[in-house]
């Protein structure tokens, strides 16, 4: 039998000790052998569970039982998860995680202590909680040249701003409700604000262009500056908003790689994704473009893909699965300013909307005026084209010089 510890007993630790239980006989099955738990980790005391007698808090345990050969870190967080996940490669024990935060930071790192013990770090559910992503790029799509990945990376922003799309409802009226729904955390700061799409997108670059990207490497903005009007326009325009997190490799060498609001035209496959769902497109030379979507997040689905890896682990208890890239190259990541994009400009004037609108098409030039409903006397909205985010703010500025304020500006994708 394969022994294992887990490491935390919140949502995901509870989840997966409940997913090798009741499915024992199958899991058993797939991966060739039985698997059971021998130790939890967790300070907190959790009487009258089935397996209450499997909890310790004393890490060294683990550390020192020969007979746990993989280690499943549900912590969360960096720190004690880095020094713990760290010392149970060192000492010989395989690692499988659902831990963001962990291998965004440190993946390269990890990765690379277990090829050098010709052991396995295996993170599956860090990216798309229960959707597939890590092993279809590493494996499946291994022949493609991949290009290009877009996603809606976090189930909390979705589901605000499809409540703002769909209900018209307000971003502090819809961001109760996801707390209310357990959607969202109680500081949800981390998704409202872009970190947590951030990470997922660093570990998808990092995976496929061989080269670890650092959270602090990339643009993140949030979708706290979202309002029902750009919804209005963003419906003017053809298109949604999301959050998006994307990647795309440059001639030069170098990746493009950011999280923001963007525009999304209905036509896009990601513009369907409502609600807590994901999807993850991912662009290859070969394959075109692929789709995958599901629930990002929640107990038992990313439960599923931490138990999946332990599978994996199980299969490959004498010999590693390739999973690896370096750590991060000099210049990899093109500043966020220096990129060409198309943004959706939200504007108001001291005069008439035609005359904010004029004033705008004399400092930015070929642009395109959306009109929403209910559009305010001085309000105008606008698509520009190609323009680097330096000259964005230089021409910004030449407009508040005209009189007429920027409320605001919108990525339009490119899916």
């Amino acid at each position: 039998m394969a022994k294992i510890a887990i490491l935390g007993h919140g949502v995901v630790g509870s989840g997966v000790a409940e997913v090798l239980r009741t499915h024992e006989e199958s899991i058993a099955r797939r991966a060739k052998e039985a698997v059971g738990i021998k130790h939890i980790l967790d300070l907190r005391e959790f009487p009258g569970l089935p397996y209450s007698d499997l909890f310790t808090k004393d890490f060294d345990k683990i550390l020192k039982d020969p007979e746990v050969g993989i280690v499943v870190e549900v912590m969360g967080g960096l720190e004690p998860a880095f020094s713990y996940v760290k010392a149970c490669l060192q000492n010989g024990k395989s690692v499988v995680t659902s831990n963001k935060e962990l291998v965004a930071a440190k993946g390269a790192e990890l990765l690379a202590l277990a090829q050098e013990k010709n052991l396995n770090f295996l993170f599956e559910a860090s990216v798309g909680g229960g959707i597939p992503i890590i092993r279809p790029i590493s494996q499946c799509l291994a022949a493609n040249e991949v290009t290009e990945i877009a996603g809606i990376l976090n189930g909390t922003t979705n589901f605000i701003l499809t409540k703002m799309i769909r209900e018209r409802m307000a971003f502090s009226d819809a961001l109760s409700m996801a707390q209310q729904l357990g959607y969202a955390e109680r500081d949800p700061s981390a998704d409202v604000e872009g970190a947590d799409a951030c990470r997922k997108i660093c570990i998808l670059a990092s995976l496929a262009f061989g080269s670890h990207v650092y959270p602090e490497q990339v643009h993140t903005e949030g979708i706290t500056g979202i309002t029902l009007e750009d919804v209005a326009y963003a419906e003017a325009w053809g298109g949604v908003i999301k959050l998006i997190g994307e990647v795309k490799a440059l001639p030069n060498g170098r990746l493009h790689i950011q999280v923001a609001p963007m525009f999304i035209s209905r036509e896009s496959q990601l513009s369907g994704v409502d609600d807590v769902f994901n999807g993850i497109l991912v662009r290859g030379d070969a394959t075109g473009d692929v789709v995958f979507y599901g629930r990002g997040a929640g107990k038992l689905p990313t439960a599923s893909a931490v138990v999946a890896d332990v599978i994996d682990c199980v299969k490959h208890m004498k010999a590693r699965k390739y999973l690896y890239w370096e750590d991060a190259k000099p210049d990899h990541v093109e500043p966020f300013e220096n990129a060409p994009q198309d943004f959706f400009v939200h504007v108001m004037g001291q005069g008439s909307s035609e005359e904010a609108f004029a004033r705008a098409e004399e400092v930015f030039g070929d642009i395109k005026r959306l009109i929403r409903r209910g559009e305010r006397e001085g309000e105008a909205g606008f698509t520009v084209r190609g323009l680097s985010q330096g000259q964005f703010s230089e021409k910004a500025a030449a407009l508040e010089e005209k009189g007429v304020h920027l409320l605001g500006r919108i990525v339009i994708s490119e899916y």
